[in-house]
């Protein structure tokens, strides 16, 4: 590919959006991605209503999540190629349209069968919107303007897995489950129609369209072989824990799925003339540095997005509406940075900009290092807010710094991949600190209670205390000394607890950090002027 640059049109010519303001297409692309990504998290909180409303087990249930990631991933892989051959509004559109009646059936479903496969349907509807969003936002504006529009999509994916454990705990308690899912339908009927109205490809960009698609056959073996890696791998991240890792048949078969699907996809990827996804992209210099910054932030996101209100309500005895609460500061602040951020990006090079945010990250993620059972809302709130401050300074110049050097041929291809970084970084984000979590917090328990012997005059002291205190709150002397003992074993516990989010906290730190030296690796790219389109 030669060194060239393309000099960008005004907005209405690169969207194909005839005489309709940009930002119009921008807020309902914002929209339609908010529910997609919401939809990632919202049924987390709800799925012990969904195990109790069904009969079934909370395990079982949990299948509800893994079907959609799964789904989700499949369809990235194809979603350039479907773009390209139906049209960037009509594939949109279809994607919009499935997502939302699968959403209106997930409500609606008898059993969790049913659920399961209307899951999967809604993954595969939401797993193609996405990246069309970024493909049409990054055509639709100059480069002057892309940092601001990916400001505003940047809002709806990393403010909504804020929103969706809050808004599904506060629907589950107060009303049902099942509007977890039903909730989806009136918005996007409207985001639908609007978009329909309104969002229009320019007569130039579909002849380009079908002019590159001739000649050219879908890549199904590529297709098959990509999206068996990223579904395995979604499978194994997503259930190792629950079903003890290489401990279970079931994770192992997943695992050399996954394994002989990666293996066989990169020769069959750079030896085919069109393959479904150009694996060239990501081992150049400033796309791969781009795709593996993403899966960190991914990673950060989804983790702390899960496991921060755990925190509180497990070891702080907050309900499902103030663990959401803890959340929502450090919403507002990342919403208000990223337009700023959209604004610096027009002046700043992404890579400064990512190095100010991965550090600020890891601030956050060291101060929660220190938590302990002392601490009030504000201390979990400020950590939220701090981290609020740091994620847009990644997210927003990460979008813009890797479309540079991609010819717009390329663009859905790129948007595919980033989303799938961002998706598969947050299921390895969660599976790592979930395991962090579970083998730490056994590793402390035992040391600590290698030190809750009879014989410790320490132990003697504080089995005194505490029988005295509940004996002089009305219980017995027997009674008094089992609840004593009680408490201290729940002390071990929470301490233990308390030690094994420390540790937590201490990797996504490191894995902030890891964003530094990619980074730097990243080239200054052209502010404000022509997109850059060579290697």
């Amino acid at each position: 590919m030669s060194a060239a640059a393309i000099q960008a049109g005004p907005p209405a010519s690169a969207s194909g959006a005839g005489a309709v303001n940009p930002w119009v297409i921008a807020l309902l692309v914002a929209l339609a991605s908010f529910m997609e990504v919401l939809d990632t998290t919202i049924a987390n909180v709800a799925l012990p209503y969904i195990a109790g409303g069904m009969g079934v087990s909370e395990d079982e249930a949990s299948w509800v999540v893994t079907t959609y990631l799964v789904s989700n991933a499949i369809i990235l892989t194809a979603s350039s190629f479907l773009a390209r051959k139906l049209g960037r509004k009509t594939f949109f559109l279809i994607s919009l349209g499935l997502f939302t009646l699968s959403s209106l059936l997930c409500g609606f479903a008898p059993n969790l069968n049913a659920l399961l496969l209307f899951r999967i349907l809604q993954g595969l509807g939401g797993g193609g919107m996405v990246p069309v969003a970024q493909s049409i936002l990054a055509d639709a504006f100059p480069p002057a303007k892309r940092g601001q529009a990916f400001a505003l999509f940047g809002v709806a994916v990393v403010v909504a897995p804020v929103v969706g454990p809050t808004l599904g705990g506060w629907l589950s308690d107060n009303i049902s489950w099942h509007w977890c899912f039903l909730i989806n339908a009136p918005v996007g009927v409207i985001a639908m129609t609007l978009i329909a109205m309104v969002l229009q490809e320019s007569p130039t960009a579909r002849a380009e369209a079908v002019r590159q698609q001739q000649g050219i056959r879908f890549d199904v073996v590529g297709f098959i072989l990509i999206a068996t890696f990223l579904g395995a791998l979604e499978v194994v991240m997503d259930r190792g824990l629950e079903d003890d890792w290489f401990g279970s048949s079931f994770i192992i078969t997943f695992t050399v799925i996954c394994g002989l699907a990666f293996v066989l996809m990169i020769p069959w990827g750079l030896t085919r003339a069109n393959p479904i996804i150009d694996l060239r992209m990501v081992a150049s210099r400033q796309f791969g540095a781009c795709f593996l910054v993403m899966l960190a932030t991914g990673a950060i996101l989804l983790a702390t997005t899960q496991f921060l209100p755990l925190l509180v309500q497990q070891d702080f005895g907050y309900t499902a509406t103030w663990a959401g609460l803890v959340l929502s500061p450090g919403g507002v602040v990342t919403m208000v940075m990223m337009f700023v951020v959209g604004r610096m990006a027009a002046n700043v090079q992404p890579k400064y900009l990512i190095i100010a945010g991965a550090v600020i990250i890891a601030l956050s993620m060291y101060g929660m290092t220190n938590v302990y059972a002392d601490l009030g809302f504000w201390f979990m709130a400020r950590s939220r807010m701090l981290l609020g401050v740091g994620l847009p300074l990644v997210f927003v110049p990460i979008m813009a710094a890797s479309y540079d050097g991609i010819p717009p041929s390329l663009t859905d291809q790129a948007s595919a991949l980033i989303n799938a970084a961002r998706n598969t970084g947050g299921s390895i984000g969660v599976s790592v600190v979930s395991n962090v979590l579970t083998h730490r917090q056994q590793f402390h328990q035992s040391r600590l209670v290698e030190q809750v012997v009879p014989s410790s005059p320490q132990y003697q002291d504080t089995l005194q205390q505490v029988t005295n205190y509940f004996a002089a709150h009305g219980s017995s002397l027997a009674q008094a000394h089992d609840q004593a003992i009680q408490w201290i074993g729940a002390q071990v516990q929470a301490q233990a607890s308390f030690l094994g989010y420390m540790d937590a906290f201490w990797m996504l730190m490191l894995i902030s950090l890891s964003a530094v030296p990619l980074a730097l690796a990243l080239r200054k790219v052209k502010l404000g002027g022509p997109v850059h389109v060579g290697h």
